[in-house]
């Protein structure tokens, strides 16, 4: 028998993340006061994780189609046609608040998530990809937090067997209290042969497979929805427990029976496990559900309805199974040792039914807890405009050479060797490029196709200005894949933002959607799948907003793909776009001017389209022989970044008259690349880049072990890579 439930209070609703006019909708929506076990279903489907109540309206905007997009947004994750009946399955999703308070569990479960989002459809994984955003180094816990997450990410991707090929991590202050770590996965399908989640057909057998169902992770999906303040270290028992080896037998078996024909719908239990799982399949598939829990398998005893209905245990799925296959399919889950029981059925009733112990503990209208969540259109306000940093009222502090060494021992733009080195980024064998480069290159199957893939986001921009911070999130996702040759097809977002009830961070929140949306449109780079994670808060101080960008693009001959290391000497280093020198928001301005302020750097996106075509064309044809995209740090940074790649030296002109040096080395202006060409092919490429109009002018040529700038000292790349290696590793053993 369930043990009795507890009264309905005005602070337990609020306990449940409920404000009071939502709790009256509750009330008028079923006519009664709700169960505790209702109230607890509500507060899953109602909380900002799951029903996306502030930001329905607005990613409305976001484009979502094109000839290629089999799946877009509002499915376990996005698929995209890449030719021969094979298929990309990808997407991202956030783990912070578990990461912050349980490192090492809060960023394993957040990969065993991403990953049964993408083997859900049908795909096997291919890849996963990460951003992770710290707090300042000098934080008491930023050493902590790194450590768990970096070995949390190792852990449970090596452990299942997918490669973790690329990705991003910063640092900055407002992360402290904070911290975000967004994963991605990557999967490969046939393009025919991709599972849903409606459930069709009344009657029809609904199968709990996976792990066993315990108290952990009970209430992440509303704590997700909450900001932290005092005591969130107490919120521990919330985050869940990963079990990777469990996780493989749960993909080989669903890959198994979806293979043999056995599923109608299949659904991954994540937020709020059994309860958004099971309303969801039924809804989409205009249909009632009935659960009875005393046939889920649990490694507890006496668990309650509500909580089994809440936990967020691991490796867990719930499927739609046709009925003559359900011997079958029972089969082959016993022969992965994994539990497989029968948990409920289909009915033409539209109801969500829940019965344990005999008792019925919720009966609610199913369609409602998805469509009649609240939905919100925030008061937002502008962010107000920030005035342009001219370069000649930026006093240089250090030389060129000085501050080019220390740019490259800086928290944001040293070496993350640190962390990759941590994932195994080459099994399965199919990993081309690794992480270090623009994007990284994985093989599609034997080939001759290969995937280019990224993770980027520069939330400073963002913050200055956050229409064009989220066109440059957009923009720069572009550059990379392009900088390796694939062709940009589409992406998933992960929108991490503070609390969407304050009008400043809203207005953060929609101006970048308009960015990402332009820039989208403008690309033909469609959305197809994401995530929103807002009150990203601690005691009121929000993020810096960080609407983080995975890429996904296509490379028809894996052969005919571009590093950023220099090849040879004597090579033509070209600069690829116009250089004004823009210093506003630079990493220079913060880390060696002491002044993070202005205006970002704007995007012409026609400019960009332009020029990344014009690059792509050189890559295929073979006439560039090093490609890297400018970003953080600017040209001379970039140019450091392949000369390090390469062991191969460089030989620079001084800036063209007219500009200021450190704005020209460090500036952030968009739409440019450097690309080395060899000798003979010079005055074609820039005969040819006159013709359409591109700005392409020479540099530079490769040379000897030294960075030489005309006017300054030589810079030996034994002490560039020193700086540029040490400074993570050091940190991380306590050293500085």
């Amino acid at each position: 028998m369930s043990a009795p439930e507890p009264k309905i209070t005005p602070e337990l609703v609020a306990s449940h993340g409920l404000k009071p006019d939502e709790y009256q909708r509750i009330l008028d929506l079923i006519g009664r006061e709700p169960s505790f076990t209702e109230l607890g279903i509500f507060s899953a489907m109602w909380n900002e994780h799951c029903s996306y109540k502030s930001s329905r309206i607005h990613l409305r905007g976001l484009p979502t189609k094109a000839p290629w997009v089999l799946q877009g947004p509002g499915e376990n994750a996005g698929v995209i046609d890449i030719g021969d009946n094979q298929a990309v399955v990808f997407k991202m999703e956030s783990h912070n608040h578990p990461s912050y308070i349980e490192p090492y569990q809060g960023a394993t479960t957040g990969v065993g998530g991403i990953l049964r989002d993408v083997f859900t459809m049908g795909a096997r994984p291919i890849a996963c990809l990460n951003a992770l955003s710290f707090g300042a180094p000098e934080h008491p816990k930023t050493r902590h937090l790194v450590s768990g997450v970096v070995a949390g990410v190792g852990g449970y991707g090596n452990s299942f067997g997918v490669p973790t090929v690329g990705g991003q991590t910063r640092f900055h202050t407002r992360y402290d209290g904070n911290i975000l770590v967004n994963a991605m996965a990557v999967g490969l399908a046939d393009a025919d042969k991709i599972f849903l989640a409606a459930a069709s057909g009344v009657g029809m057998p609904i199968v709990y497979l996976g792990s066993k169902t315990g108290r952990d992770g009970m209430g992440g999906a509303t704590m997700a929805s909450a900001e932290f303040g005092e005591g969130s270290e107490e919120k521990r028992p919330t985050v869940q427990v990963g079990d990777p080896f469990a996780e493989k037998l749960l993909l080989e078996a669903c890959l198994e029976i979806m293979a043999k024909d056995c599923v109608i719908a299949i659904q991954d239990m994540g937020a709020a496990g059994l309860t958004c799982s099971a309303v969801e399949m039924g809804a989409k598939g205009d249909l009632g559900v009935d659960l009875d829990l005393d046939a889920v398998p649990t490694r507890e005893t006496g668990m309650t309805a509500y909580e089994m209905m809440l936990s967020e245990s691991q490796e867990r799925m719930l499927m739609v199974l046709k009925p003559e296959k359900e011997k079958e399919a029972e089969a082959i889950f016993r022969k992965w040792g994994l539990d497989f029981a029968v948990v409920g059925y289909t009915t033409p009733t539209k109801r969500f039914v829940v019965k344990h112990g005999g008792k019925a503990m919720a009966d609610l209208p199913i369609k409602e807890l998805g469509d009649e969540a609240p939905l919100y259109d925030r008061p937002w306000v502008e962010s107000p405009k920030l005035p342009v940093i001219h370069a000649r009222e930026v006093n240089a502090p250090n030389s060129i050479a000085d501050a080019l060494e220390k740019l490259l021992a800086t928290p944001d733009l040293c070496s993350k060797r640190w962390v990759w080195e941590q994932y195994d980024h080459v099994i399965g064998g199919n990993t081309l490029q690794r992480p270090g480069g623009d994007a990284a290159v994985v093989r599609v199957q034997d080939g001759p196709k290969g995937l280019a893939l990224t993770v980027d986001v520069t939330p400073r921009y963002c913050e200055a200005d956050p229409f064009e911070g989220g066109k440059q999130a957009v923009a720069e996702a572009w550059r990379n894949i392009t900088a390796v040759g694939g062709k940009p097809l589409a992406i998933t977002d992960n929108l991490n933002f503070g609390n969407p009830e304050r009008p400043e961070i809203m207005g953060q929140f929609v101006g970048c959607l308009k960015g990402i949306a332009e820039a989208c449109i403008a690309f033909d780079f469609p959305v197809v799948s994401g995530n929103v994670s807002l009150y990203n808060e601690t005691s009121g101080r929000g993020i810096l907003p960080t609407p983080s960008i995975g890429g996904v693009g296509l490379l028809d001959d894996f052969t005919k793909s571009a590093t950023l290391a220099f090849k040879a000497e004597g090579e033509a280093i070209l600069l690829i776009g116009e250089t004004h020198g823009w210093l506003g928001q630079s990493v220079y301005l913060r880390d060696i001017c002491g002044r993070e302020e202005g205006a970002p750097p704007p995007v012409d996106l026609a400019c960009e389209k332009r020029h990344g075509d014009v690059v792509r064309g050189m890559i295929h044809a073979g006439t560039a022989t090093a490609v890297h995209d400018l970003s953080d740090g600017g040209l001379l940074v970039a140019l450091a970044e392949m000369a390090l790649a390469g062991s191969i030296g460089a030989s620079l002109e001084a800036p063209p008259d007219g500009i200021v040096p450190h704005a020209w080395w460090f500036g952030e202006d968009q739409g440019r690349y450097l690309v080395t060409v060899k000798e003979d092919d010079l005055l074609t490429v820039l005969s040819k880049m006159k013709s359409v109009g591109v700005s392409c002018v020479q540099i530079g040529r490769t040379a000897g072990h030294t960075l030489k700038i005309e006017g300054e000292r030589a810079l030996d790349l034994k002490a560039l890579r020193h700086a540029h290696e040490h400074w993570l590793p050091d940190y991380m053993g306590g050293k500085n």
